[in-house]
């Protein structure tokens, strides 16, 4: 297993390199890993997995009954969620079934549930309903006043980001991924003809990468890896910001299922949540921007979301807020996914991959590589996929045993009894666990994406200087670097 995040980078030719280490380039590099004896390369441009677009989202396994009927997206939603639920399962992944519902505040968007009922069983959804005023009133006391209605959809479901990328990511290296952090593509070569049998040469800052295939999961950068490739765009990815308020985990029993409103042509809205960390949510905001770096979150846009979540959850706005952050997720000028093949470039694109990425991940996976296989023929092996072996992720989740209320494990090694994040309960040995993993982080904030370990109410006020400590101590005696 290889994971790189500095020195020179390996001369020999891969034969598929997937640019871009979030959610859905892991998810492509882990379902292209049990092809052997492919060489396979995940290439990042930061200093860990999942530190883009994956890392800052609500965290919804979707059911995609809102998607648009017919869509590539509808289909992978729908396909990826139950490959997605049993793969959680799996590995440890926590999930938690609470369900939605899509509160109608006025008549107008009463009016449009019936519409989004059909869609939903457009969608092979069928276990929505239309409730009334007072059935939500008796599934949600602590709602705002002024509620008409509500589409409940039980399928909808929370889950652990982090935990879903890094799981992906750590089975494609196990099973032989070179996976190559701080690696940006700042230039591309690329093959003239397929029966020409030169590479791609990417150009990074560590070297060049020579390699067969290409498959460009850069996110929001996936537009411009598109023009390097194809010197022209399929599309155009806006940089859409969400901003969010994470609320202290005193606030989780006023909420009970995911509280969505009516959607829009931006996007699903603002939405009150729990999250399977025990706090809650309230957000995104969707702001369109120029700046595909702008994840600083604003003055107006909290304030917004504080005015629109009084009308939600007027209670929620005396709790204490833990942390507040924005993602930025990529949008782009179509309505669909954007995954296109050229053969005779030996390229995929993987764009315009939204909010629903999480969820679709391993069917847009499956996808990708089928098209990889119809593309490429004879030359490379992709009809035999071997069986992976399974991973079992750290739980970071609260409806689950963690490890400091675990007798048995405690009774095996005290560093498990041993509490030193005690707003989030995280021990001294999930932090040693992820600092010697088959990919430690390379910051404090991945070591918090792994253990939860300063991120709660204190924001490491108090454990800050303990887990740089221990950061500092096991950083460099972990996994190849």
């Amino acid at each position: 297993m290889t994971v790189t995040t500095r020195g020179p980078l390996p001369s020999e030719p891969y034969d598929v390199t997937v640019v871009g280490a979030g959610v859905v380039g892991a998810a492509i590099a882990r379902e292209l890993a049990g092809h052997h004896p492919l060489r396979i390369a995940l290439v990042e441009a930061s200093g860990d997995v999942g530190d883009g677009t994956s890392k800052a989202n609500t965290a919804i396994l979707h059911t995609g009954f809102d998607a648009v009927p017919g869509s590539l997206e509808a289909r992978l939603v729908r396909e990826g969620r139950r490959l997605l639920a049993a793969y959680a399962a799996e590995s440890g992944i926590p999930v938690e079934p609470v369900g939605a519902l899509l509160v109608a505040w006025d008549e107008e968007q009463l009016a449009a549930l019936p519409s989004l009922l059909k869609k939903a069983e457009a969608n092979d959804y069928h276990e929505a309903r239309i409730i009334g005023a007072a059935e939500v009133r008796s599934r949600e006391p602590h709602l705002g006043a002024g509620a008409l209605g509500a589409l409940e959809v039980p399928g909808e479901s929370i889950i652990c980001p982090w935990t879903t990328t890094l799981a992906y990511a750590t089975q494609a290296v196990r099973a032989g991924v070179d996976l190559h952090l701080n690696c940006k593509v700042e230039g591309v070569s690329a093959p003239s003809s397929p029966d020409v049998p030169d590479h791609h040469e990417l150009t990074t800052p560590r070297g060049v990468i020579r390699t067969r295939h290409l498959i460009n999961a850069a996110g929001l950068h996936a537009d411009a890896l598109d023009q390097l490739v194809l010197d022209r765009g399929e599309f155009t990815v806006t940089p859409r910001r969400g901003q969010l308020i994470v609320f202290d985990k005193l606030a989780r029993d006023l909420v009970n299922h995911i509280l969505l409103p009516v959607p829009t042509a931006l996007g699903k809205g603002v939405l009150v949540s729990p999250t399977v960390y025990g706090n809650v949510l309230l957000g995104p905001t969707a702001e369109d921007l120029d700046d595909k770096t702008a994840t600083a979150t604003t003055q107006d846009g909290l304030a917004g979301l504080r005015a629109k979540g009084r009308r939600i959850l007027p209670s929620l706005l005396d709790e204490e807020v833990t942390a507040v952050y924005a993602g930025l997720r990529a949008a782009t000028e179509h309505d669909d996914y954007q995954i296109h093949g050229a053969p005779q470039k030996r390229y995929i694109t993987v764009g315009g991959i939204r909010s629903t990425g999480l969820t679709a991940s391993m069917a847009i996976a499956e996808y990708v590589v089928g098209l990889l296989a119809d593309a490429a023929g004879p030359d490379l092996d992709l009809t035999v996929a071997g069986n992976l072996d399974p991973v079992r992720m750290p739980n970071l989740g609260e409806s689950f045993p963690r490890p400091y209320q675990r007798a048995d494990l405690i009774a095996t090694d005290s560093a498990y009894g041993s509490i030193v994040c005690h707003c989030e309960r995280v021990t001294r040995g999930e932090i040693r666990d992820a600092l010697i993993s088959t990919i430690p982080p390379g910051s404090l904030d991945g070591l918090r994406r792994r253990t939860r370990a300063r991120g709660g109410r204190c924001q490491g006020f108090y454990c800050g200087a303990a887990v740089r400590e221990l950061f500092e101590g096991w950083g460099d005696s972990g996994a190849a670097r």
